[in-house]
């Protein structure tokens, strides 16, 4: 190594604490690629349901890489956490389905309603009312939402290359897809393949399987093609700009208000979720069980959700598929600003995007969902109303597809369960508020 290399990953270390947290350069590498190809997709998908609401593809497109790549840099430069920021899907189908198509609504007050959302959320964030939501939820919950999580990215996986499908008859709502198909054989192979590579302590193995799969399609899937690899970004006549298009004042009508708060409450708890079940996942818990550095990764995410109104995006949260680079090593905000950067780049590159095929990532993600079942083993079942209601949250986090929904419904046995138990003396303040909010949330038919 010579002299400059030593010194710039001096800093890099000294910047980042990369020795103090058992990591290096090339591990943070490779795990920001991981995450990276992870998460990816979100720049295809993202656009695509906004453009079915009358968004600018273009303009999407380039706005959600945006997001993507200031908002990673941003959790890693800033909070040096190895987690990622981008449009989230949940409240990228609300945005589109239910505030345009639904409610009629413009997309200037519907990026209204983003900005105002982002505003809110960035308030409870330096107010410290997130980080006191993040010390108030019980360790059995917070561990049932790991566990969740966990099984929320099997489903989401296996359903993307149909090995599970959406059941055509009565019964239960999900069936096996089509085993013999080349997505579902890939996927499964690659999994497996992961394991291996896991065990043997390969260094980089999910991202080694990514890539051998993704060549494996371009050699033999029709669908997967070669589109080039450089492309300009270019406003064309579907892509007007929607920088600071956003109407405020049409989001502050009655009828918009309410959606706005629903974006909010939505946020807090998903984001804020997915951010404790992250660091869970990659060791980055202090001696109180709290997160490192928690008040800035939970500011990070909010602002991102700001600047996301402004330039004409989705709002933003951390990534679940973060935990696919958490997984591959990383564990500082390394892992983040390669993500961060790679985005930005894509704005660049964008049909490179296009070789990635679902089935590449599938494997990943699926894998990162099997480790974090792990956390079951967590739960103290000594206390047993506490680990029970843990895994209530787990299991309606998967069976109702939705983060907020599991831990609401695990709040509320858990208070329960404690007033039945006779143990309500084990309840705090914080607890029972918290309970109270989310189920007034749902009551009042707020919930997305």
């Amino acid at each position: 190594m010579s002299a400059n290399q030593s010194a710039s990953t001096g800093k890099l270390d000294n910047y980042f604490k990369l020795t103090a947290r058992g990591t290096t350069v090339r591990k943070e590498m490779i795990a920001g690629l991981t995450t990276f190809l992870a998460m990816v997709y979100s720049v295809i998908v993202v656009p695509s349901m906004l453009g079915q609401a009358g968004f600018p593809h273009t303009a999407v497109f380039i706005a959600t890489c945006l997001v993507a790549g200031l908002g990673s840099l941003l959790m890693g430069l800033w909070a040096n956490l190895p987690m990622a920021i981008g449009c989230a899907i949940s409240l990228t189908a609300f945005t589109a389905f239910s505030l345009v198509l639904g409610q009629n609504i413009s997309v200037p007050v519907a990026l209204g309603a983003v900005f105002l959302m982002g505003c809110l959320f960035t308030v409870f964030s330096l107010t410290g009312i997130r980080t006191w939501i993040l010390k108030n939820i019980p360790i059995g919950i917070a561990h049932g939402a790991g566990i969740g999580i966990g099984l929320f990215l099997l489903l989401i996986a296996a359903n993307s290359v149909g090995l599970v499908v959406k059941n055509p008859f009565d019964g239960l709502p999900v069936a096996m897809g089509k085993f013999t198909s080349f997505s579902v054989l890939m996927s499964l192979a690659g999994l497996a393949a992961i394991f291996g590579l896991e065990k043997r302590k390969v260094p980089g193995g999910v991202l080694l399987v990514i890539v051998a799969i993704s060549i494996i399609g371009l050699i033999f899937d029709p669908n997967v093609k070669y589109q080039g690899i450089f492309k300009m970004p270019q406003l064309g006549e579907d892509g007007l700009s929607l920088l600071f298009a956003m109407d405020i004042k049409g989001a502050l009508q009655p009828l918009v208000l309410p959606s706005v708060l629903a974006l909010v409450m939505t946020a807090i708890f998903d984001a804020t979720g997915t951010i404790r079940a992250v660091a869970g996942q990659a060791n980055l818990l202090d001696k109180r069980g709290q997160i490192i550095n928690g008040g800035k990764a939970l500011t990070s995410d909010s602002v991102s959700s700001i600047f996301a109104g402004v330039i004409g995006a989705a709002p933003a949260a951390v990534y679940v598929e973060s935990a696919a680079g958490t997984a591959a090593g990383g564990k500082t905000g390394l892992t983040a600003t390669v993500v961060g950067i790679l985005f930005l780049l894509i704005l660049f590159l964008s049909p490179l995007s296009y070789l990635v095929p679902a089935y590449a990532t599938a494997p990943a993600l699926m894998y990162v969902g099997l480790l974090m079942l792990g956390n079951v083993t967590k739960l103290d079942f000594s206390d047993f109303v506490d680990a029970m209601s843990g895994m209530v949250c787990a299991v309606f986090i998967v069976l109702t597809c939705n983060i907020v929904t599991g831990i609401m419904l695990g709040f509320g046995c858990l208070v329960i369960g404690r007033i039945f138990a006779g143990e309500w003396r084990k309840l705090n303040i914080g607890t029972v508020l918290i309970t109270i909010a989310l189920v007034a949330f749902y009551a009042g038919e707020w919930a997305i």
